[in-house]
């Protein structure tokens, strides 16, 4: 990657951090699009500056003729990565015109979270040994985030002076650095205040950390380390792979509270979602399962 094109994409990320403070995670992925794009098109005499639409296509057609092409997901970050900065260029007088004008947007395929039945939920809840300070751990941190429905990022950043029991809530810092409070509810509460008071000083050991969920090594817990121990309990407990995902127990969070009864608007809120429309995706799940009861249990079903 030419030099010059290495320093506008961190004055452009630097950018975005200052108008909207995104998070590190949505701030490496504006970076990693960029630096792929800069340096596919150092290999083709060309730079982000100098780039047009030809040139965008072509890069959009080499991604599809790789080894299993790129992901839909991918695609549409990716244009949205491009799309921003490119605007960016427009607004900084970088640029006369919008290369990305006449290239459509990848089109929105629907995709419904994938979730948990609520004895599936319990299973995974349970699987933990909690008379082992590690598994202690677990459980509490399942307990958490199924009470709450925050994000893994959130979970594993979540500090001691973050969370009051005696209010039974905790503050989060989600996308955005948008701060919200959520309550715990008693149960998570109950398993978390077991949890601080005795396992986290024998994981601690020596080391100080103000996490409330560490590591025998005395750091915080990393949202891939969460990633690999919900894979471990839930093959230990029979819950098919492909019903695991790192948001799992949010998904479940948000899919029964709705077949419960809860108003959209409040597990927006709880969930922290910018958007409703973000949030309605959660009314398809609980629709889809409303249906299968519906179909197994009523006599002309």
């Amino acid at each position: 990657m030419p030099a010059s094109d290495a320093a506008l994409i961190d004055e452009f990320i630097d950018a975005l951090w200052l108008a909207d403070g995104l998070s590190k995670n949505t701030l490496a992925s504006y970076r990693s699009d960029l630096a792929l794009f800069a340096d596919w098109l150092a290999r083709n005499n060309s730079s982000i500056v100098g780039a047009d639409e030809t040139a965008i296509n072509a890069y959009l057609a080499y991604l599809n003729t790789r080894p299993g092409g790129i992901k839909s997901t991918s695609q549409r970050r990716l244009m949205a990565t491009l799309r921003r900065c490119y605007r960016w260029l427009l607004d900084q007088g970088r640029l006369q015109a919008d290369p990305l004008l006449n290239i459509d947007k990848p089109p929105t395929i629907s995709r419904f979270p994938k979730t948990l039945s609520e004895k599936q939920v319990e299973d995974l809840l349970g699987a933990p040994d909690v008379n082992t300070p590690l598994g202690l751990r677990d459980r509490a941190m399942f307990e958490l985030l199924y009470a709450t429905g925050l994000r893994v990022s959130e979970l594993v950043g979540v500090r001691l002076f973050e969370v009051s029991l005696n209010d039974n809530v905790v503050r989060v810092m989600g996308k955005g650095s948008k701060e919200r409070l959520v309550p715990l509810g008693q149960i998570a509460a109950e398993w978390l205040q077991r949890y601080i008071a005795g396992a986290r000083g024998e994981l601690l050991k020596s080391h100080v950390s103000d996490a409330v969920f560490v590591t025998t090594r005395g750091a915080a817990m990393t949202r891939q380390m969460f990633w690999t121990l919900v894979k471990k309990y839930a093959l230990r407990v029979g819950i098919p792979q492909e019903r695991i995902s790192p948001h799992v127990l949010r998904h479940a969070f948000a899919t029964h509270l709705l077949n419960h009864g809860a108003d959209l608007r409040v597990v927006q809120l709880l969930l922290g979602h910018a958007d409703i429309s973000t949030t309605q995706v959660y009314t398809h799940v609980a629709r889809e399962r409303l249906k299968q009861l519906h179909h197994l249990h009523h006599p002309r079903g």
